[in-house]
């Protein structure tokens, strides 16, 4: 049977994403429950937490909305007394301890609880989830839609914000307001609080000026697979203990449903397979110049990444001598990089990825010497025409891994009876976002988008975060069955039931890996299908992902085994509390 063509080439790929309105219904987001001013402080259950038909029961909580996990309400009775960073797959509910903490740090003193996350649509979903679990208290959210008058008051009235950190940082500096009232700072995906990321300086502010009693509590899937990584974030954070869990440990497995990961392998097709011959030629000849002139000595020329390549910029401007001794070294790294990025999206992605890479460098306003000298290569040249001419003279896919992927998609919303069927694909470049649509609408499917607020071009713009948030609620709702994002949808966002995640390449940070992983197997068992290319750095990618997080399980359960043995040097229950002892049989949790 003649498949139909997909045209992949000239003309960029036109967004296919449905008019959100078809999504979802338009309409405002649901205000948060108000209460008159002043907060009462009820007495304690024995245990702190009680247990009524397997749910928890505490004076801030919602009836019957939060199941009694044990596991959950250790991890919250140490928050309460350390300052603790909790390391829990996704899906385990690390919002709601969170939750559990900050609801009996309010019923105990007078102080707030501020909330991070990195992303506006995280900051709104754990505003959701808190408004329907905890009552009755005054919530206020800050992101860089609030205008600042309404978020100056919105910090004197609340008992929680829910916030972005540069919003905070910024107000911080400015002295709109303070954190020394606050009782407790939850720092979601706390593996971000490495470097110059905010979560730092506001980390340091806190440990600073906090209450006595105050608290700070991290959360994260995966805080790295370098012992220097994690230990950065725990001392960034200045917390005291770390406490890992994993789905198979006992007390965790019987609550979650397992992954079934599988991988899916293609080969390069001869037309990309020829075009890689000639920029891997150039590739090599760039990094001998550079190796004689003293530098990419310690690794195999195939072997280095963009990481190396970065950092050979810093080497460069490091070495001694005059600014011009630097130039030389400099244009060619910049040829590097450019030959390694082209490649690497003609092995992973297709042919009109690599197109629209080399297209991009052309486009620049003010190129370097290196950007002109890439497009000039005779390599690069030739590969442009042989992707031309292969967009106009045979159906080939822009990638084999777009066949790969329609079967996938075909089998898993085949195989969902009773409900509509939920397919979230991950691609690691915006430009493979619009070929995706377009092969899998030609199939006959609806295919929403899900990328991050920047606009790259007309063709490619950003989605505003209500627009995010419309498309989401469409795709639990149903109303499409396949959902192609970027890495924006990585991190924390609540999807239930999604029947299978895919990865359209492998990625070699096990941090993304797990949190795309993570998308699938909250309610049902979960499936993951990974593409790869054979003899690509697809390959290279995943040993080098599964390497990386092997070492972070090793490195964290260390870190949470040598936490539990030290005593801790914060551990300041409230006098008289319940909760300071041991919680009588059968009484509450």
């Amino acid at each position: 049977m003649r498949r139909r063509a997909v045209p992949v080439l000239g003309k960029r790929a036109v967004s296919r994403q449905q008019v959100l309105d078809d999504f979802s219904s338009e309409g405002p987001v649901a205000p948060f429950p108000s209460r008159p001013r002043g907060r009462a402080h009820p007495p304690g259950l024995p245990g702190i937490w009680g247990i009524t038909e397997g749910m928890i029961v505490h004076p801030y909580l919602r009836a019957g909305t939060i199941r009694a996990l044990p596991f959950q309400v250790d991890l919250a009775r140490i928050g309460l007394t350390e300052d603790l960073l909790v390391v829990l797959p996704t899906g385990l509910g690390k919002t709601v301890i969170a939750a559990l903490i900050a609801a009996e740090v309010l019923r105990r003193g007078p102080g707030k609880v501020l909330v991070l996350a990195p992303t506006r649509p995280l900051v709104q979903q754990h505003a959701d989830s808190f408004a329907r679990w905890l009552e009755p208290l005054r919530f206020a959210r800050f992101t860089g839609t609030v205008k600042r008058p309404v978020r100056e008051g919105g910090w004197t009235d609340a008992d929680i914000v829910f916030a972005t950190p540069e919003i905070v940082e910024n107000d911080l500096a400015a002295e709109r307001y303070t954190l020394a009232d606050v009782a407790l700072v939850v720092f979601d995906e706390a593996h971000h609080a490495v470097g110059r990321y905010v979560y730092v300086p506001i980390a340091r502010r806190y440990r600073e000026g906090r209450p006595g009693d105050g608290r700070v509590l991290g959360l994260t899937a995966s805080p790295g697979g370098k012992i220097e990584h994690i230990e950065e974030v725990v001392g960034a954070l200045g917390v005291t203990r770390v406490e890992a869990r994993s789905r198979e440990d006992p007390g965790v497995a019987e609550y979650v449903q397992p992954i079934d990961v599988e991988y899916v392998w293609v080969d390069l097709s001869a037309t990309a397979d020829r075009i890689r011959t000639g920029l891997e030629a150039a590739a090599h000849a760039e990094a001998r110049k550079l190796q004689k002139m003293g530098y990419l000595r310690k690794k195999p020329i195939r072997s280095l990444s963009v990481k190396d390549l970065i950092a050979l910029r810093a080497e460069i401007f490091a070495r001694p001598g005059p600014m011009v001794r630097r130039f030389g070294p400099l244009f060619h790294q910049l040829v590097l990089l450019h030959l390694h990025h082209a490649q690497e999206r003609l092995e992973t992605q297709g042919l009109e990825p690599f197109v629209q890479y080399v297209e991009r460098v052309e486009a620049k306003p003010k190129k370097s010497r290196g950007d002109a000298a890439f497009l000039k290569l005779p390599e690069v040249v030739e590969g442009r025409r042989v992707a031309a001419e292969s967009a106009e003279k045979t159906l080939e896919r822009s990638h084999p891994k777009l066949d790969a992927l329609v079967g996938v998609v075909r089998e898993t919303l085949g195989s969902v009876a009773g409900r509509p069927a939920r397919v979230l694909v991950f691609a690691q470049y915006r430009d493979t976002i619009p070929t995706i649509q377009t092969v899998l609408e030609a199939e006959g499917w609806t295919v929403g988008r899900f990328v991050g607020q920047a606009t790259r071009d007309r063709d490619d713009p950003g989605m505003s975060q209500k627009e995010q948030a419309r498309v989401l609620e469409g795709f639990r709702a149903g109303r499409f069955p396949v959902l192609v994002a970027s890495s924006v949808a990585e991190e924390g966002l609540d999807v239930p039931d999604v029947d299978r995640v895919v990865f359209f390449e492998s990625v070699p940070s096990e941090i993304r890996a797990i949190q795309r992983r993570g998308r699938t197997g909250r309610s049902s068992l979960g499936k993951v299908t990974v593409l790869l290319t054979r003899a690509t750095r697809d390959v290279r990618y995943q040993v080098a992902e599964a390497r990386r997080e092997k070492a972070m399980h090793r490195i964290v359960r260390r870190l949470s085994s040598e936490a539990r043995a030290a005593p801790s040097s914060r551990t300041t229950p409230e006098k008289g509390a319940p909760g300071a002892g041991s919680a009588p049989s059968g009484s509450g949790l």
